[in-house]
């Protein structure tokens, strides 16, 4: 074990690039499978006023805009002959993309024959954006444009907007409601926002702001861009001359502060977002990106999915803040939720395991962020965040995650080779297992259950088939925290063997060896070939109605994964996998068997895929050997990754298991770990230099 591992770390410590660029040199339309929400990178990034912002550029009939839920969207119209065009459907030439980073973008469009648009847009920081249109005209003849750079928000009526007499900026407040859930947790994000819209000097040279509201052209920008009575537009018109052959450029500056800009601080403010070099801006991304290990790819959109992923990832992280002394993720960065944006969770930690691969230790010190919180009794909570410590206290207990931390420790450790890290983690897992091995086993039995806020701390927490329909999985011992519990002693074990700590790590092989013999004792049914969640009381499948907890559900395979299974029952659970009207769906492995009378393929934890979930089954396949059915799997579930991604351009926190669909929350980082998918299917194609 330890040589293997050895192995791996040293293959790990050579995964760098000198061909990180990639995404700097594209020539990409809307049918291709690229992220592009944009959010500001770590170094100027700030929780609480944070905003991203999604590029509409793939809808024919919406504005090509770069929109923010709850904040605000900014655009360009273009008119030629009092003819005006603002979605792609009426362009001549569509948007073509040709850099995509984390935080800026650049393309290209025609919105007719003769106008050629360049353009980049990027999130400074949390507080700035910048937009810049270079607009040339290619015909041999004058033309006369009439250019409306606009900014637009809804439902702010009580929130008028100035317009600042020296630099003919637009000054307002804007509130942007924190969700329930944000309340109830006491989530400081600032509500009352002082925004700014505003051209650079140059620009307004030529433009002027646009105040009448009757005007043509206001009326034009309010059917056509907002197409609400509630929202408020603020704009620029002018008309400029363009002789054959000549450009202009134009550049929108828009931002937040928590407090009233004063003229200098607003002037300061402009004048920094007016000098912004995207040429810099691209440069340093570029910096950020070459670690990422290079793959030749035979198929383009799965090179695309690939990359974007890292896109992702690296989008969701935040800087030290609050309590977190180390860098720490949110969920999404745009749209902005309160579930999603109180703090780190384990199992979307799972995402670490791939975002590792671009930044090691942004990866390590994201585990660092529960490693601080840490108890004395070794508990780490359920949600650890920069504003947050969650703990839901139930049945005398306190909830906890789903135990993949030291998994994740060591899958982290396998990339950057720290071995500081190693040793903080497995003096940190160390603590945690034997908490969670002494306070969820009840009965004593050696099988634990999920405790505290049982449904919550199971990760599956909604539409579960043994949760809805039998009871209270408290009741239960299961194949699943059992399984993981597994795998964390295995994982203890190996970085004890690593540390030279010998003893210890036969130890740990040892409880690992004793819970898979419990588990296959009890939980695995010989008849039917899968494993089950038991009663706590006796060890059986009957809770209540006999066999009430025979129902296939996606936990029967986690002990393939752990390595629990031995060759025989995993060629058993091999025909359930294999069977198309159980778990062999057109995108992936459902959470519940197809067969089951509460299946749904686009519910939540009652069919639909969970890209993560899919990754673990697809490496406990290539443990077993069975590479070839792992490949499938990656290949089903990439499907419809690559579907959305080249229909809304961005990554869904979960997929329908048997149609091209998606549900609930976008732009969710533990998709992001399909880039592990990929470089578990193409080691052999990876560029090491």
């Amino acid at each position: 074990m330890r040589r293997i591992l050895v192995i791996m770390g040293i293959i790990a410590s050579l995964f760098t690039s000198v061909k990180g660029q990639f995404l700097s040199d594209l020539q990409l339309t809307a049918n291709d499978p690229l992220y592009t929400t944009y959010a500001a990178p770590m170094s100027r990034s700030d929780y609480k006023l944070d905003q991203g912002y999604r590029m509409m550029w793939f809808d024919e009939k919406h504005p090509l805009e770069f929109i923010s839920q709850r904040g605000v969207n900014l655009g360009m119209g273009i008119g030629v002959d009092s003819i005006f065009r603002l979605q792609p459907g009426e362009f001549y030439g569509e948007p073509v993309i040709t850099t995509s980073y984390n935080d800026i973008v650049r393309f290209h469009y025609r919105p007719f024959k003769h106008v050629k648009v360049e353009a980049v847009f990027n999130t400074y920081s949390s507080r700035g954006a910048w937009y810049e249109l270079t607009i040339t005209n290619d015909h041999c003849k004058i033309l006369n444009l009439q250019l409306i750079p606009y900014l637009y928000r809804y439902n702010q009526k009580r929130n008028p907007v100035t317009l600042d007499g020296s630099s003919r900026t637009y000054l307002f407040k804007h509130h942007k409601p924190r969700d329930g859930w944000m309340k109830k947790h006491d989530i400081p994000l600032v509500e009352d926002m002082y925004g700014f819209f505003s051209l650079h000097k140059e620009a307004l040279t030529h433009l002027a702001p646009l105040r009448n509201k009757k005007s043509y052209i206001f009326q034009l920008l309010k059917e056509q861009v907002s197409g609400e009575a509630s929202s408020e537009i603020m704009a620029y018109s002018g008309n400029i001359t363009l002789k054959p052959g000549t450009s202009v450029t134009l550049r929108m500056m828009h931002g937040w502060s928590e407090e009233d800009l004063s003229e200098s601080r607003l002037q300061k403010t402009l004048d920094q977002l007016a000098k912004v070099d995207p040429a810099e801006i691209v440069s340093a991304a570029e910096e950020r990106y070459k670690r990422i290990p290079v793959i030749e790819f035979n198929d383009p959109e799965k090179e695309l999915m690939y990359w974007s992923a890292f896109t992702l990832m690296h989008q969701c992280m935040m800087p030290p803040q609050g309590e977190c002394s180390y860098n720490y993720y949110v969920f999404s960065r745009e749209p902005k939720w309160g579930w999603g944006y109180g703090g780190q969770v384990f199992h979307e930690s799972l995402a670490m395991v791939a975002y590792a691969l671009m930044d090691p230790e942004g990866a390590m010190n994201s585990q660092r962020v529960f490693m601080e919180r840490q108890h004395e009794n070794g508990y780490i909570n359920y949600r650890t965040g920069p504003y947050l410590n969650e703990n839901i206290p139930r049945d005398s207990l306190m909830t906890s995650s789903a135990p993949w931390f030291n998994y994740q420790n060591l899958e982290v450790y396998k990339i950057s080779g720290n071995r500081a890290f190693l040793e903080e983690a497995y003096r940190s897992g160390k603590a945690y297992y034997r908490y969670m091995n002494s306070t969820r086993d009840k009965d004593g039995d050696g099988l634990l259950e999920w405790g505290a806020h049982a449904v919550l701390e199971s990760v599956r927490d909604a539409r579960v088939a043994v949760w809805d329909k039998v009871g209270w999985p408290a009741n239960f011992e299961g194949p699943d925290i059992n399984a993981m519990m597994v795998k964390e002693a295995r994982s203890l074990a190996a970085m004890a063997d690593l540390l030279n700590k010998g003893a210890e790590a036969d130890k740990w092989n040892n409880a690992a060896r004793k819970r898979s013999e419990l588990i296959n004792q009890y939980c695995w049914d010989s008849k039917d070939g899968f494993y089950y969640n038991v009663d706590r009381k006796d060890q059986d499948f009957t809770f209540e109605n006999p066999n009430d907890l025979k129902r296939k559900e996606i936990i029967g395979f986690l002990p393939m994964w752990a390595g629990v299974a031995r060759d025989v029952q995993v060629k058993k659970l091999l025909e359930h996998f294999d069977n198309q009207f159980e778990f062999n769906r057109p995108y992936g492995v459902p959470t519940l068997s197809a067969a089951d009378a509460y299946y749904n393929p686009i519910g939540y934890w009652n069919g639909p895929i969970w890209v993560q979930w899919q990754y673990l089954l697809a490496r406990g396949l290539r443990d077993y050997g069975y590479d070839k059915r792992a490949d499938d799997l990656s290949e089903r579930v990439m499907k419809n990754v690559i579907y959305h991604l080249k229909k809304d351009h961005t990554f869904w926190e979960f997929y329908s298991a048997d149609d091209l669909q998606a549900g609930w929350n976008h732009a969710y980082i533990w998709t992001g770990i399909v880039a592990r998918m990929l470089v578990d299917m193409q080691q052999d194609n990876i560029i090491l230099d």
